[in-house]
């Protein structure tokens, strides 16, 4: 589901132009997803599993609620993408992992989602550099 892209004034030009990037990077984000069935939140889930995680500390780095990473992995578990286990060191917790198949919808997923590669390769070296320093700067 795309958002508005954006508040319906902004303060600056510099803000309204970020705010249609945050848009054609969600726009895009949410295609690379539908081409491989999954939502947004599936995708974005199973990108963050290289090892296996906790279901907790999925909730916390996504900065959601346990319950909503909860639904997201069980949907991934139905189509086969990823398996939940006990926690060794915490049998009532669960761990999460991809299997070959998430692996390979993970893979295929990196390589539709090019907006973030392409938008940087419009930009020079200097200019690469230029926007990494700005963007930190603007991230705090």
């Amino acid at each position: 589901m795309a958002l508005p892209s954006g508040p319906v004034t902004t303060s600056s030009e510099a803000e309204a132009v970020l705010f249609d990037l945050v848009d054609v990077y969600d726009r895009a984000y949410e295609a690379a997803a539908a081409e491989l069935s999954l939502s947004p939140a599936q995708a974005c889930v199973l990108g963050r599993l290289d090892e296996r995680r906790g279901m907790g500390a999925l909730a916390d780095e996504l900065g959601c609620d346990a319950s909503n990473v909860t639904q997201i992995v069980a949907r991934l578990e139905a189509l086969g993408l990823v398996t939940r286990e006990p926690n060794p060191q915490d049998r009532r917790a669960r761990l999460v992992a991809r299997t070959p198949e998430g692996d390979e919808i993970n893979r295929r997923f990196a390589t539709a989602f090019t907006f973030a590669r392409t938008a940087v390769g419009r930009l020079s070296p200097d200019e690469q550099d230029q926007l990494t320093a700005l963007l930190r700067k603007a991230l705090g």
